[in-house]
């Protein structure tokens, strides 16, 4: 990987004006009513025509990566084949089609020792808990849940930037380094990896082969049907962006509390 053009960008993250920008946002958070949920990313394999797969009420947001499904709600029933999504709150049953589905499923709960996500009663049927983390949203402000994918040219770079809300995002080919708060790491195909929104980001790609990602974001409702991304530096700001996006759903969200 040439990473000649992102030299100056990683040196900014480790400068006194990135941390006094990452410490400002922290900062603003304090004083504000809080919820204290979890977010969390699991993967089902669901075999061929097996019986449906049943799951209680959360907001939650499913995406085929592979075969196809039906997704059933109190309301009426959609078929999603791969490279689709379905976001919403309802309790749900994931019927799979004739060659099975392979699914990414994000949750947004109160955090619980009882249940891990992973399916239940569902013989024939696997899930991995790929990641989970807790989060604090502002319970004042009204929220959004929406999937959406982001794909890369080779060598392509999401040069330093925030975002309006928390995501939990996925690999599906490529390779992605993500430089945050002095840290960076490097996700493939099926790696998974948290951004808060407000921290910074490099994202420099593979110069091997294409790169692209799925997520699912929290945002404020403001931002439905548009960008969430905000570049730091104003050279950035102006400069080509090779990326191309694509949003697959996005639903109004109530946070699972009730905050004092």
């Amino acid at each position: 990987m040439v990473l000649v053009k992102a030299l100056p960008l990683q040196n900014y993250l480790r400068s006194v004006e990135f941390q006094h920008l990452v410490a400002t946002n922290l900062d603003n958070t304090k004083g504000l009513s809080m919820a204290q949920l979890l977010f969390r990313l699991l993967e089902d394999a669901l075999p061929a025509n097996a019986q449906p797969v049943f799951l209680p009420a959360l907001n939650r947001t499913l995406y085929v990566v592979e075969g196809d499904m039906m997704v059933e709600t109190s309301t009426g029933c959609e078929h999603h084949s791969a490279q689709t999504a379905w976001v919403g709150a309802d309790d749900v049953a994931m019927v799979p089609g004739r060659s099975g589905a392979r699914v990414l499923r994000w949750e947004l709960l109160l955090p619980s020792p009882d249940w891990d996500g992973r399916l239940r009663s569902a013989p024939g049927s696997t899930s991995e808990l790929k990641l989970q983390s807790e989060l604090q949203l502002d319970c004042n402000t009204s929220w959004l849940m929406r999937c959406d994918r982001v794909e890369f040219p080779k060598g392509g770079i999401a040069y330093t930037h925030v975002h309006q809300g928390p995501g939990i995002r996925c690999c599906l080919k490529g390779e992605i380094t993500i430089e945050a708060a002095g840290h960076t790491a490097k996700y493939g195909p099926g790696e998974a990896w948290l951004e808060l929104g407000y921290e910074p980001v490099l994202a420099p790609t593979t110069e091997r082969e294409e790169t692209g990602f799925v997520r699912c974001f929290l945002l404020p409702r403001g931002v439905k049907n548009r960008s969430s991304i905000r570049y730091v530096r104003p050279e950035d700001a102006v400069r080509p962006k090779p990326q191309m996006y694509q949003i697959y759903a996005e639903q109004f969200i109530e946070l699972p509390c009730c905050c004092g």
